[in-house]
């Protein structure tokens, strides 16, 4: 009998992606699972396209849900210092909100992650503009970035590990964006402790701009577990971007030292942002940080935050040279799965990437891709309990 309520347990998250997640999980004691991937309906688009969820599990406790709509990271469970395993990710019980209200929720954002001045930048002396969503600028890929679209998935599974490779192709001109760009990104779950990697490779045909992300929401109470300023941060960043109104860098790189962005040492999300007063981050963070210096390409420590109730900790290591840390100042009581509202400062985001409009300010490193040469960007997100 055990035995079957075991099996039970764990057929749960499949029985539930089937019927449209429309509520959320009762956490459940995490244990000894069975590897494994499994795929299931997820609805449709409001187009009428139909969208898969595909779930992996490990052996260490952990299991993410993975859509192919947006390559969106739909749920991640991960237990806590009791063993009490619980959903961290935010997200929605349906495509069409996905499609809606568009905060980014778990998704791949592309082509250009952040943001891009008035939607123009030159290359080779050709002005190329893009559609403007963010007003006055160009936001997170277009109208129609990579966070909808639906994705072709491959899953692949072997001892150490398992995961998705997940493909798209953007066209020529799609969104404003010159040459054809062959996307691959990687979800990667470890077999026996709880890291997801994502790692993201893309190919051009015409030179072109490329800042590839992912915008996953995180609470490590748990996705609905109300506020995250007493979440514990510390940043491997001693830099930041200063930016002007509309949240463009000014070109200015900063210390965070003596400035309410100082997390080099670790400090509560809450302790210092009511300090951030300019009017442009809606009383929060949503600055992009410069990681500590280091060779291009080179990975190295970007994160770490703990939620000190139920001891959940995530580190992110990443090749990428900067974060854009974002404390869902703009949360505005968008309602999720469960009928929970996502209030201001209920989630927060660890985006890593380039710069925002790079394309634009030749000092900043460069996000040109050429025909021939290989975009790679590569961050590890490692879960443990404190």
């Amino acid at each position: 009998m055990q035995l079957i309520w075991k099996t039970v347990l764990m057929m749960l998250p499949f029985v539930l992606m089937t019927y449209g997640m429309n509520e959320s999980m009762e956490q459940t004691q995490a244990g000894e699972a069975e590897m494994g991937i499994k795929s299931a309906p997820f609805g449709k688009t409001k187009e009428g396209a139909e969208v898969t969820a595909w779930t992996l599990t490990n052996k260490a406790g952990m299991t993410v849900t993975i859509l192919d709509f947006g390559g969106v990271i739909y749920s991640l469970e991960v237990p806590d210092r009791d063993g009490n395993s619980a959903n961290v990710s935010a997200n929605y019980p349906t495509i069409p909100e996905y499609q809606e209200v568009r905060p980014y929720f778990g998704s791949l954002v592309g082509r250009y992650g952040n943001r891009i001045a008035k939607g123009k930048f030159t290359l080779d002396g050709k002005e190329y503009t893009l559609p403007i969503n963010n007003d006055p600028n160009a936001l997170h890929g277009g109208l129609k970035g990579f966070d909808q679209v639906i994705w072709k998935v491959k899953p692949f599974e072997s001892e150490d590990q398992l995961g998705l490779i997940l493909t798209y192709t953007a066209k020529d001109g799609e969104e404003g964006y010159p040459g054809k760009l062959d996307v691959t990104v990687k979800y990667i779950v470890t077999a026996n402790k709880n890291e997801l990697t994502i790692d993201y490779t893309a190919q051009t045909d015409k030179k072109t701009v490329i800042n590839l992300t992912n915008h996953t929401f995180w609470n490590l109470g748990g996705a609905q577990g109300g506020s995250i300023r007493d979440h514990v941060l510390r940043l491997g960043a001693d830099r930041y971007l200063p930016t002007d109104g509309t949240l463009i860098p000014t070109g200015e790189v900063a210390s965070v030292k003596g400035t309410p962005l100082d997390f080099l040492a670790a400090k509560p999300i809450g302790q210092d942002i009511d300090k951030v007063t300019e009017p442009q981050f809606n009383g929060g963070y949503d600055h992009c940080f410069v990681l500590v210096d280091k060779e291009p390409g080179e990975m190295s420590f970007c994160a770490h935050a703990v939620d000190p109730k139920s001891g959940r900790a995530m580190y992110v290591f990443t090749t990428e040279p900067a974060v854009q840390f974002y404390s869902g100042n703009f949360l505005d009581g968008t309602t999720g799965v469960g009928d929970y509202k996502y209030e201001k400062h209920s989630a927060f985001c660890l985006e890593t990437q380039h710069y925002p409009d790079s394309p634009n300010q030749s000092a900043f490193p460069t996000t040109v891709l050429l025909p021939g040469d290989t975009y790679r960007h590569t961050t590890i997100h490692q879960f443990d309990v404190e």
